[in-house]
């Protein structure tokens, strides 16, 4: 998750199965881009897509995206360092409870392998 209008460092991209250019902003969005772009179960992908009206303020989901069978999967990005912060915690959860809100089942944390410094 990433505050709307978040002004960091950003690879843009151009994902075949994305409409629109692909912002990813660290090494787990990238890697799990791919991964998502070379998944024959998804159809299309959707980068930080604003999470409306949520409490919290304005924030994005990492990756929305739609699957063969036409659910909806979602997926937020954290580095395993973040996971114990009350900040991250309190918009996993928000994020979790919107995507619920909103009939999405198929709703997950990818996290990196914790071998950054």
């Amino acid at each position: 998750m990433r505050k709307k209008g978040y002004k960091g460092r950003c690879e843009k991209r151009t994902l075949s199965k994305c409409q629109d250019v692909c912002r990813t902003y660290d090494v787990i969005q990238s890697a799990y881009a791919d991964m998502l772009q070379n998944n024959p179960d998804v159809k299309e992908i959707r980068c930080n897509v604003l999470l409306d009206g949520l409490s919290e303020g304005e924030y994005t989901s990492d990756f929305v995206c739609v699957k063969s069978d036409g659910d909806l999967m979602v997926r937020e990005c954290v580095f395993r360092k973040f996971l114990t912060k009350p900040m991250t915690v309190r918009l996993l959860d928000a994020s979790r409870e919107y995507w619920t809100n909103h009939g999405v089942i198929d709703w997950g944390i990818v996290i990196d392998a914790g071998t950054e410094k």
